[in-house]
Protein backbone atom coordinates (compact mmCIF):
# COMPACT_ATOMS: atom_id res chain seq x y z
CA UNK A 1 0.00 0.00 0.00
CA UNK A 2 1.13 3.65 -0.38
CA UNK A 3 0.55 6.57 2.08
CA UNK A 4 -1.34 9.46 0.76
CA UNK A 5 -2.16 12.96 2.36
CA UNK A 6 -5.62 13.05 3.45
CA UNK A 7 -7.45 15.95 1.60
CA UNK A 8 -5.86 19.21 3.05
CA UNK A 9 -5.11 17.44 6.30
CA UNK A 10 -2.44 16.57 8.40
CA UNK A 11 -3.33 13.11 8.09
CA UNK A 12 -0.80 10.23 6.10
CA UNK A 13 -3.18 7.55 5.50
CA UNK A 14 -2.80 4.14 3.51
CA UNK A 15 -4.58 3.83 0.33
CA UNK A 16 -6.22 1.07 1.10
CA UNK A 17 -8.94 1.91 3.80
CA UNK A 18 -10.22 -1.19 5.60
CA UNK A 19 -13.90 -0.66 6.29
CA UNK A 20 -15.43 -2.54 9.22
CA UNK A 21 -19.32 -3.11 8.90
CA UNK A 22 -18.90 -7.02 8.86
CA UNK A 23 -17.05 -6.67 12.28
CA UNK A 24 -19.78 -8.26 15.07
CA UNK A 25 -21.93 -9.36 11.61
CA UNK A 26 -20.46 -11.79 9.51
CA UNK A 27 -17.15 -11.26 11.39
CA UNK A 28 -16.71 -12.13 15.33
CA UNK A 29 -14.60 -10.83 17.24
CA UNK A 30 -11.68 -13.44 16.50
CA UNK A 31 -11.73 -13.10 13.17
CA UNK A 32 -12.33 -8.91 13.48
CA UNK A 33 -8.94 -9.06 15.06
CA UNK A 34 -7.18 -11.47 12.83
CA UNK A 35 -8.07 -9.21 10.00
CA UNK A 36 -7.02 -5.89 12.18
CA UNK A 37 -3.54 -7.69 12.34
CA UNK A 38 -3.32 -8.37 8.89
CA UNK A 39 -4.30 -5.02 7.32
CA UNK A 40 -1.69 -3.52 9.79
CA UNK A 41 1.20 -6.27 8.73
CA UNK A 42 0.90 -5.11 5.52
CA UNK A 43 1.01 -1.15 6.02
CA UNK A 44 -2.38 -0.40 6.57
CA UNK A 45 -3.36 2.54 9.44
CA UNK A 46 -6.41 3.80 7.90
CA UNK A 47 -9.56 2.17 9.57
CA UNK A 48 -12.86 3.18 8.98
CA UNK A 49 -16.20 2.36 11.25
CA UNK A 50 -19.41 4.27 12.16
CA UNK A 51 -21.52 4.05 15.78
CA UNK A 52 -24.49 2.03 14.04
CA UNK A 53 -22.34 -1.23 13.02
CA UNK A 54 -23.61 -3.04 12.33
CA UNK A 55 -27.25 -2.51 14.42
CA UNK A 56 -29.58 -4.30 11.56
CA UNK A 57 -27.59 -7.32 12.57
CA UNK A 58 -29.64 -9.67 15.21
CA UNK A 59 -28.59 -9.29 18.88
CA UNK A 60 -26.15 -6.26 17.70
CA UNK A 61 -27.70 -2.93 18.92
CA UNK A 62 -24.48 -0.66 17.24
CA UNK A 63 -21.48 0.27 18.59
CA UNK A 64 -19.72 -3.32 18.13
CA UNK A 65 -17.67 -2.38 15.66
CA UNK A 66 -16.16 0.48 17.57
CA UNK A 67 -15.40 -2.02 20.68
CA UNK A 68 -14.02 -4.59 18.76
CA UNK A 69 -11.79 -1.90 16.76
CA UNK A 70 -11.07 -0.18 20.58
CA UNK A 71 -10.24 -3.37 22.05
CA UNK A 72 -7.51 -4.45 19.04
CA UNK A 73 -6.21 -0.82 19.07
CA UNK A 74 -5.33 -1.43 23.31
CA UNK A 75 -3.47 -3.85 22.60
CA UNK A 76 -0.85 -2.48 19.88
CA UNK A 77 2.13 -0.78 21.04
CA UNK A 78 1.88 1.49 18.08
CA UNK A 79 -1.49 2.63 18.31
CA UNK A 80 -0.69 5.99 17.12
CA UNK A 81 0.36 5.19 13.93
CA UNK A 82 -3.47 4.49 13.25
CA UNK A 83 -5.75 7.00 12.00
CA UNK A 84 -9.59 6.21 12.94
CA UNK A 85 -12.46 7.23 10.99
CA UNK A 86 -16.20 7.01 12.62
CA UNK A 87 -19.40 8.59 11.72
CA UNK A 88 -22.42 10.18 13.48
CA UNK A 89 -26.11 10.16 12.09
CA UNK A 90 -28.12 7.19 12.85
CA UNK A 91 -30.46 6.01 15.75
CA UNK A 92 -28.07 5.43 18.88
CA UNK A 93 -30.70 5.69 21.46
CA UNK A 94 -34.21 6.52 22.19
CA UNK A 95 -35.71 10.45 22.40
CA UNK A 96 -35.63 13.06 19.52
CA UNK A 97 -32.18 13.66 19.67
CA UNK A 98 -31.26 10.04 19.17
CA UNK A 99 -30.28 10.36 16.45
CA UNK A 100 -29.48 13.49 13.74
CA UNK A 101 -26.98 16.07 13.59
CA UNK A 102 -28.14 18.15 16.05
CA UNK A 103 -25.55 19.49 18.53
CA UNK A 104 -27.12 17.85 21.85
CA UNK A 105 -27.13 14.01 19.39
CA UNK A 106 -23.21 14.95 17.95
CA UNK A 107 -21.65 15.58 21.66
CA UNK A 108 -23.01 12.69 22.93
CA UNK A 109 -22.47 10.76 20.41
CA UNK A 110 -18.99 11.47 19.85
CA UNK A 111 -18.38 10.97 23.93
CA UNK A 112 -20.22 7.50 23.45
CA UNK A 113 -17.74 6.46 20.45
CA UNK A 114 -14.75 7.76 21.67
CA UNK A 115 -15.25 5.85 24.92
CA UNK A 116 -15.85 2.98 22.93
CA UNK A 117 -12.91 3.30 20.77
CA UNK A 118 -10.58 4.07 24.12
CA UNK A 119 -9.40 6.87 22.79
CA UNK A 120 -8.86 10.47 23.18
CA UNK A 121 -9.30 11.89 19.58
CA UNK A 122 -11.48 10.71 16.83
CA UNK A 123 -9.03 11.51 13.70
CA UNK A 124 -12.16 11.74 11.33
CA UNK A 125 -15.65 12.52 12.91
CA UNK A 126 -18.07 12.01 9.66
CA UNK A 127 -21.65 12.37 9.53
CA UNK A 128 -22.62 9.45 8.18
CA UNK A 129 -25.43 11.11 5.21
CA UNK A 130 -27.09 14.12 6.06
CA UNK A 131 -29.98 15.55 8.18
CA UNK A 132 -32.53 18.19 6.56
CA UNK A 133 -34.02 18.53 9.69
CA UNK A 134 -30.70 20.28 11.04
CA UNK A 135 -29.18 23.40 9.65
CA UNK A 136 -25.51 22.40 8.60
CA UNK A 137 -24.27 25.74 10.57
CA UNK A 138 -25.66 24.20 13.81
CA UNK A 139 -24.53 20.97 12.99
CA UNK A 140 -20.74 22.39 11.95
CA UNK A 141 -20.71 24.56 15.52
CA UNK A 142 -20.93 21.30 17.16
CA UNK A 143 -18.17 19.73 15.79
CA UNK A 144 -16.42 23.29 15.96
CA UNK A 145 -16.93 22.11 20.23
CA UNK A 146 -15.58 18.83 19.87
CA UNK A 147 -12.29 20.50 17.66
CA UNK A 148 -11.79 23.05 20.17
CA UNK A 149 -11.61 20.44 23.41
CA UNK A 150 -9.11 18.15 21.35
CA UNK A 151 -12.24 15.51 20.98
CA UNK A 152 -12.14 15.33 16.82
CA UNK A 153 -8.96 16.46 14.66
CA UNK A 154 -10.69 16.59 11.25
CA UNK A 155 -14.60 16.33 9.49
CA UNK A 156 -15.76 14.73 6.51
CA UNK A 157 -19.45 13.71 5.21
CA UNK A 158 -20.72 10.40 3.48
CA UNK A 159 -23.21 10.27 1.52
CA UNK A 160 -23.96 13.84 0.35
CA UNK A 161 -24.76 15.21 -3.08
CA UNK A 162 -22.94 17.89 -4.84
CA UNK A 163 -25.64 20.83 -3.35
CA UNK A 164 -25.39 19.35 -0.06
CA UNK A 165 -22.04 19.61 0.38
CA UNK A 166 -21.63 22.84 -1.54
CA UNK A 167 -24.15 24.31 0.78
CA UNK A 168 -22.04 23.05 3.29
CA UNK A 169 -18.47 24.43 2.23
CA UNK A 170 -20.29 27.57 2.12
CA UNK A 171 -21.06 27.91 5.83
CA UNK A 172 -18.26 26.92 6.66
CA UNK A 173 -16.51 29.87 4.35
CA UNK A 174 -19.13 32.81 5.63
CA UNK A 175 -19.11 31.55 9.34
CA UNK A 176 -15.49 30.06 10.29
CA UNK A 177 -16.74 27.09 11.53
CA UNK A 178 -14.47 24.45 10.29
CA UNK A 179 -15.10 22.40 6.92
CA UNK A 180 -15.78 19.01 5.55
CA UNK A 181 -12.22 17.91 4.60
CA UNK A 182 -13.35 14.98 3.04
CA UNK A 183 -16.23 12.85 1.22
CA UNK A 184 -17.20 9.89 1.45
CA UNK A 185 -19.20 8.40 -1.47
CA UNK A 186 -20.63 5.04 -3.15
CA UNK A 187 -18.68 4.58 -6.03
CA UNK A 188 -16.60 1.91 -8.19
CA UNK A 189 -16.63 1.06 -11.68
CA UNK A 190 -20.77 -0.08 -11.99
CA UNK A 191 -22.00 3.10 -10.02
CA UNK A 192 -20.00 5.95 -11.46
CA UNK A 193 -22.22 8.88 -11.87
CA UNK A 194 -23.25 9.37 -8.73
CA UNK A 195 -19.80 10.34 -7.48
CA UNK A 196 -18.46 11.82 -11.12
CA UNK A 197 -21.25 13.49 -12.18
CA UNK A 198 -20.82 16.51 -9.47
CA UNK A 199 -18.86 15.55 -6.85
CA UNK A 200 -15.57 14.49 -8.37
CA UNK A 201 -14.91 18.75 -9.85
CA UNK A 202 -15.78 19.76 -6.55
CA UNK A 203 -13.92 17.74 -4.07
CA UNK A 204 -10.66 18.11 -6.93
CA UNK A 205 -11.50 22.04 -6.95
CA UNK A 206 -11.93 22.36 -2.83
CA UNK A 207 -9.04 19.89 -2.08
CA UNK A 208 -11.51 17.29 -0.40
CA UNK A 209 -10.00 14.05 -0.06
CA UNK A 210 -12.35 11.38 -1.39
CA UNK A 211 -12.40 7.91 0.23
CA UNK A 212 -15.45 6.00 -1.59
CA UNK A 213 -16.88 2.77 -0.26
CA UNK A 214 -18.20 -0.35 -1.94
CA UNK A 215 -15.54 -0.04 -4.30
CA UNK A 216 -15.70 -3.64 -4.89
CA UNK A 217 -20.03 -3.36 -5.66
CA UNK A 218 -21.09 -5.35 -2.70
CA UNK A 219 -18.16 -8.27 -3.72
CA UNK A 220 -19.21 -8.20 -8.11
CA UNK A 221 -16.10 -6.74 -8.62
CA UNK A 222 -14.06 -9.44 -6.40
CA UNK A 223 -14.75 -12.27 -9.74
CA UNK A 224 -16.64 -14.27 -7.77
CA UNK A 225 -19.62 -14.16 -9.99
CA UNK A 226 -19.85 -15.80 -13.70
CA UNK A 227 -22.40 -15.82 -16.20
CA UNK A 228 -25.24 -18.66 -16.10
CA UNK A 229 -24.21 -19.44 -12.45
CA UNK A 230 -26.08 -18.66 -9.36
CA UNK A 231 -24.15 -16.07 -7.14
CA UNK A 232 -22.19 -17.47 -4.28
CA UNK A 233 -23.72 -17.39 -0.93
CA UNK A 234 -23.13 -14.24 0.68
CA UNK A 235 -24.75 -11.42 3.37
CA UNK A 236 -24.13 -8.97 0.23
CA UNK A 237 -24.88 -11.30 -2.43
CA UNK A 238 -28.37 -9.82 -3.06
CA UNK A 239 -26.91 -6.44 -3.59
CA UNK A 240 -24.28 -7.61 -5.92
CA UNK A 241 -27.05 -9.90 -8.18
CA UNK A 242 -28.24 -6.69 -9.88
CA UNK A 243 -25.13 -6.67 -11.38
CA UNK A 244 -25.07 -9.52 -13.56
CA UNK A 245 -26.00 -8.69 -16.91
CA UNK A 246 -24.41 -8.72 -19.95
CA UNK A 247 -22.90 -4.80 -19.32
CA UNK A 248 -21.99 -5.98 -15.77
CA UNK A 249 -20.06 -8.95 -17.46
CA UNK A 250 -18.26 -6.91 -19.75
CA UNK A 251 -16.76 -5.05 -16.61
CA UNK A 252 -15.63 -8.35 -15.16
CA UNK A 253 -13.88 -9.44 -18.34
CA UNK A 254 -11.97 -6.35 -18.83
CA UNK A 255 -10.46 -6.84 -14.96
CA UNK A 256 -10.09 -10.42 -15.34
CA UNK A 257 -7.87 -9.84 -18.55
CA UNK A 258 -5.90 -7.16 -16.90
CA UNK A 259 -5.68 -8.83 -14.10
CA UNK A 260 -3.82 -11.86 -15.92
CA UNK A 261 -1.68 -9.39 -17.20
CA UNK A 262 -0.27 -8.06 -14.03
CA UNK A 263 -0.30 -11.68 -12.33
CA UNK A 264 -2.67 -10.08 -10.09
CA UNK A 265 -6.32 -10.48 -8.79
CA UNK A 266 -9.59 -9.26 -9.95
CA UNK A 267 -10.16 -7.05 -7.32
CA UNK A 268 -6.62 -5.38 -7.29
CA UNK A 269 -7.55 -4.38 -10.50
CA UNK A 270 -11.08 -2.79 -9.61
CA UNK A 271 -9.29 -1.17 -6.03
CA UNK A 272 -6.20 -0.18 -8.91
CA UNK A 273 -8.37 1.60 -10.94
CA UNK A 274 -10.41 3.48 -8.42
CA UNK A 275 -7.55 5.17 -7.05
CA UNK A 276 -7.14 7.18 -10.43
CA UNK A 277 -10.47 8.78 -9.74
CA UNK A 278 -9.99 12.78 -9.25
CA UNK A 279 -9.28 13.45 -5.65
CA UNK A 280 -9.50 9.40 -4.39
CA UNK A 281 -7.00 9.22 -1.53
CA UNK A 282 -8.27 5.80 -0.09
CA UNK A 283 -10.72 2.79 -1.17
CA UNK A 284 -12.66 1.76 1.31
CA UNK A 285 -12.37 -2.22 1.98
CA UNK A 286 -14.58 -4.95 3.77
CA UNK A 287 -12.64 -8.48 4.51
CA UNK A 288 -14.29 -10.90 6.99
CA UNK A 289 -10.59 -12.68 7.24
CA UNK A 290 -7.03 -12.02 6.27
CA UNK A 291 -7.55 -14.91 3.20
CA UNK A 292 -9.94 -12.36 2.13
CA UNK A 293 -7.63 -9.35 2.50
CA UNK A 294 -4.74 -10.82 0.35
CA UNK A 295 -7.11 -11.06 -2.27
CA UNK A 296 -7.56 -6.92 -2.17
CA UNK A 297 -4.46 -5.60 -0.79
CA UNK A 298 -2.62 -6.09 -4.37
CA UNK A 299 -4.88 -2.94 -5.68
CA UNK A 300 -2.99 -0.47 -3.62
CA UNK A 301 0.62 -0.88 -5.12
CA UNK A 302 -0.58 -1.42 -8.41
CA UNK A 303 -0.26 1.22 -11.32
CA UNK A 304 -2.07 0.66 -14.24
CA UNK A 305 -1.41 2.04 -17.74
CA UNK A 306 -2.94 4.49 -19.22
CA UNK A 307 -4.36 2.46 -21.68
CA UNK A 308 -5.59 -0.04 -19.15
CA UNK A 309 -7.43 2.81 -17.69
CA UNK A 310 -9.04 4.07 -20.69
CA UNK A 311 -10.37 0.44 -21.58
CA UNK A 312 -11.86 0.00 -18.15
CA UNK A 313 -13.75 3.90 -18.54
CA UNK A 314 -14.67 2.30 -21.75
CA UNK A 315 -16.42 -0.61 -20.64
CA UNK A 316 -18.25 1.00 -17.18
CA UNK A 317 -19.11 4.12 -19.39
CA UNK A 318 -22.81 3.01 -19.22
CA UNK A 319 -22.27 3.53 -15.54
CA UNK A 320 -22.19 6.91 -16.21
CA UNK A 321 -25.38 7.36 -17.23
CA UNK A 322 -27.14 5.16 -15.05
CA UNK A 323 -26.43 2.42 -12.02
CA UNK A 324 -27.62 -0.98 -12.47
Amino acid sequence: MRMNTLGMTSLQVSNICLGTMQFGWTAGEAASFATLDAFADAGGNFIDTADIYSNWAPGNPGGVSEQIIGRWLKQRPDRDRFVIATKVRGRMWAGDDGEGLSRAHILRAADDSLRRLQVETIDLYQCHWPDEGTPIEETLAAFATLIESGKVRYIGASNYDAEQLQQALTASGETALPRFETLQPHHSLVHRCEYERDLAALCEREGIGVIPYSPLAGGFLTGKYRRGQPPPKSQRAARAKRFMTDEGFAVLDALAEIADAHSTTVPAVALAWELTRPAVVAAIIGANSPEQLADLLPGGDLTLTPGEVARLDAASAWAMQRSL
